[in-house]
């Protein structure tokens, strides 16, 4: 099984730019996207209904065009969830949650720190009500992947200039701490199970600044199993030769 994650950063402009094909011939099992900034009815039809997929999308109530995710599964899920039963977090349509028969999926765009101290403060009171949302379900014996943009960088070999964004969000002590209890609490990030210790792989780089030609990024992005599930691990990918966002994709195998 071959699922893939993708920040699009509008999925509609992917589509635009004629990036959404080469991406999507990867004949993925599962695809999770996030900000596709649209709702359903905004779609072109192969986006709203790809060939051989089920298709599901949860947008932002709050504002028009912000945040949003999708979820395209060849198989149909056994139910689909559109949150975390949390209003103020589930209301800018960030969480989709498809039930399989071995696992439990959650396509994630976690919220950007930006914007001032509420702004942090909301990012990190959706980081402790998600990590207790599925703690709750891992202690019933649920196998669980989750993946999408956490928009922070756990440690320093996981973005170009560590030094220069120390105080900056993405990278503050806070966030970088929850990632610490994700990973105590025994979620695996699949990327640095294959890959240790390898640097200047990221997922994520600056537009304004070019800084994709320089590698200069952060690796932002992810895929996180609970640790029932890591003998089924086969494979990780970061598939930076796929443009059409500030983002790349990435794809697990397992």
């Amino acid at each position: 099984m071959k699922i893939a994650s993708w920040n699009v950063n509008g999925l509609r402009a992917v589509h635009r730019k004629e990036k959404w094909k080469p991406f999507f011939k990867g004949d993925y099992n599962i695809i999770a996207l996030q900000e596709t900034k649209s709702t359903e009815d905004q779609l072109p039809p192969e986006l709203q209904k790809p060939n051989g997929y089920f298709a599901y999308f949860s947008s932002s109530k709050v504002k028009k065009g912000y945040s949003g995710v999708a979820i395209y599964s060849k198989k149909e899920p056994l139910k689909v969830e559109y949150g975390m039963g949390v209003k103020k977090f589930d209301d800018e349509g960030r969480i989709l949650v498809a039930h399989y028969e071995n696992f439990v999926f959650f396509n994630v765009y976690f919220p950007n720190g930006g914007g001032g101290p509420a702004r942090l403060k909301y990012k990190l009171d959706f980081y402790d009500a998600f990590l207790k949302h599925i703690e709750k379900l891992k202690k019933n014996g649920t196998k669980i992947i989750f993946c999408g943009d956490v928009n922070t960088a756990h440690e320093e070999i996981d973005l170009a200039r560590p030094k220069d964004n120390e105080k900056n969000t993405g990278f503050l002590p806070e966030e970088r701490a929850w990632l610490d209890e994700v990973v105590s609490a025994g979620y695996v990030d699949v990327f640095r199970h294959f890959h240790p210790n390898k640097i200047d792989v990221y997922t994520y780089w600056d537009m304004k600044t070019q800084a994709r030609d320089r590698n200069v990024g952060w690796r932002i992005d992810y895929f996180f199993i609970s640790n029932n599930l890591v003998k089924n691990l086969k494979s990780f990918k970061t598939m930076s030769e796929i443009y059409g966002s500030d983002h790349c994709p990435i794809v697990l195998e397992v």
